[in-house]
């Protein structure tokens, strides 16, 4: 799932002193509860499942219910990754509230790391070696206690509207658009002025933005420094953020490709049905998202390419908060749905792409096709664009309060236009400086 963003400062009081015992001593996560013993369980049992955006749960849900009669469960479905953390963090500083399971977003997933203690170790047989070593890594504690079970990852492609490439003279046949972007951003970037030149008014792309966050994901260190210990890299000496910064919002502006939208706004959602930009970077996930938006519009399709080689955008866990009172229950349904055979029904439901290694290697899912996407195969372009994935970039406590400093940046240049690229950097600095 994709994140949109919060600043950590409003996290509560309550939930700042957890963070700081979190920090101050090792994360001792409760025991797991063994999954026998939920299984062999038959007492009526009611499991709150809140997720955001778009996880592919809905039919899902109703075939563990049919499995396990006695289970009920109540989806709690926030509209973006920002209800959903704000939810998280306040209800986990007030002790209650939570739910059964809690979906957790991998940019927020380090701050859920530091109050590991109020997880239930979800570690096991029955999951052992399931997931991509890098997506179990993140979500295991020093003291190797697993915390999060992992739903989705985000490789990126690039999707695209057929209709309006052929409109200004551009290849429309998947393969041919893959060739014709196949390089770096810059070659992104000179492809969407020869469209902008003929397209009558249409952007090339949606968010100056997620541009920003695709090449973001293509940095090993965006914003600390891991050698010999995390160092947070003070913004005013980033260059090589402060350069995408710059030759972002200069294509955005100067150049026009930009639609000026901030995604998740309503302006972006309404953008959709009324055709103003020409591509966007799509993660799997997003598949189900611009279904959604761009319901009875013709002409998306997806192309195997992605600028720069290959990126990971977002993907999510399933988390069983220690305070609930099912927890073995709620492991058991967390399990089923991170599953392989169930990770690949989602994806077909709504794109979002598995992270468990059994699945990318199942026929079952690389023979998925999209009818939205002009039944392109979205199952073999994806597994394609995970295996072009050659860095994973190190998000440490930080990234989301700068990730969200430097988004606001963009956005006072793109959307409001409030400010140009040079001042809007200056109060970035400023806001950096302040977080502390």
């Amino acid at each position: 799932m994709r994140t949109t963003f919060i600043r950590t400062a409003v996290l509560p009081a309550a939930l700042l002193a957890l963070l700081a015992t979190g920090c101050s001593q090792p994360a001792a996560a409760p025991s797991s509860p063994a999954a026998s013993e939920s299984a062999a369980s038959t007492e009526p049992v009611t499991l709150t499942v809140a997720t955001f955006n778009e996880f592919g749960y809905e039919d899902l849900f109703k075939e563990y219910t049919k499995l396990h009669p006695n289970v009920t469960i109540t989806p709690k479905k926030a509209a973006t990754s920002n209800e959903a953390r704000e939810n998280y963090f306040n209800k986990l500083a007030a002790g209650s509230g939570l739910s059964d399971i809690e979906a957790i977003e991998v940019d927020w997933l380090p701050d859920v790391m530091q109050t590991a203690d109020k997880l239930t170790d979800l570690s096991g047989d029955d999951v052992a070696n399931r997931w991509l070593d890098w997506k179990a890594a993140a979500a295991t504690t020093p003291d190797g206690k697993l915390v999060g079970f992992g739903t989705d990852i985000g490789p990126e492609a690039v999707c695209y509207r057929s209709d309006l490439f052929k409109k200004a003279g551009l290849p429309t046949d998947r393969d041919e658009v893959a060739a014709l972007l196949q390089g770096d951003w810059n070659k992104y970037f000179e492809v969407g002025k020869q469209f902008v030149a003929k397209s009558n008014g249409v952007a090339w792309f949606d968010s100056a933005d997620a541009i920003m966050q695709g090449q973001i994901n293509q940095l090993p260190n965006a914003f600390s420094s891991t050698e010999p210990e995390e160092t947070l890299i003070p913004l005013d000496q980033n260059q090589p953020v402060k350069d995408m910064y710059t030759s972002i919002l200069n294509v955005s502006t100067n150049d026009k490709l930009s639609a000026g939208l901030s995604q998740w706004s309503t302006d972006w959602v309404n953008a959709f049905q009324k055709s103003k930009f020409a591509t966007m970077l799509c993660p799997g996930w997003m598949l189900g998202i611009i279904e959604g938006n761009a319901k009875g519009i013709e002409g998306w399709d997806i192309a195997n390419v992605f600028p720069g080689g290959g990126g990971n955008w977002g993907g999510s866990y399933l988390t069983v908060p220690a305070q609930g009172k099912n927890t073995a229950a709620a492991r058991e349904l967390a399990a089923w749905l991170t599953a392989p055979e169930q990770q690949i029904k989602a994806f077909k439901a709504k794109g979002t792409f598995p992270s468990q290694k059994e699945a990318l290697t199942s026929q079952d899912l690389l023979s998925v096709t999209n009818k939205f996407f002009n039944d392109a195969p979205t199952g073999q372009i994806l597994a394609d664009r995970a295996n072009a994935v050659t860095v994973n970039p190190f998000k440490g406590p930080n990234y989301f309060a700068v990730r969200q400093v430097i988004s606001d940046a963009i956005n006072r240049v793109d959307v409001t236009k409030k400010q140009s690229a040079d001042e809007s950097w200056t109060q970035a600095v400023k806001e950096f400086e302040a977080l502390g």
